[in-house]
C-alpha cells in the first residue's frame, strides 16, 4: 500500500474526504517524527510502540573492493508491534 491508497482508505473508513484524510495523516507522521526526535517513546495501543534508538559506530565493508569502512553512529527507528496487530495479521 502507497500513501494516496493509505489516503483513501483513512477517508473511507474515517468518512472524510481525501483532503482531510491526507491532512490527518500528515499531521500524524509530523507529530510521530517531533516525538522521536525530541527522545519521546511514542505508543498506540492496539498498534504498536515507536522508538528511538542509537545505533554505534561499527566496521563494515565496502562489498564491490573488500576495504573495511566505517559505518558513522546513527539514530534509527524501531517498531513493536502490539499483540492485536500480530493477531490480526495472523489470522
Amino acid at each position: 500500500m502507497n500513501k494516496p491508497q493509505l489516503i483513501e482508505q483513512i477517508a473511507k473508513h474515517g468518512g472524510m474526504s481525501k483532503a482531510d484524510a491526507a491532512r490527518a495523516l500528515e499531521a500524524v507522521t509530523l507529530a510521530l517524527g517531533n516525538a522521536l526526535m525530541g527522545g519521546e517513546k511514542v505508543s498506540i495501543p492496539g498498534f504498536g510502540t515507536f522508538e528511538a534508538v542509537e545505533k554505534p559506530e561499527r566496521q563494515g565493508r565496502n562489498p564491490k573492493t573488500g576495504e573495511a569502512v566505517t559505518i558513522a553512529a546513527y539514530k534509527a527507528v524501531k517498531f513493536k508491534a502490539a499483540k492485536a496487530l500480530k493477531d490480526a495479521v495472523n489470522a
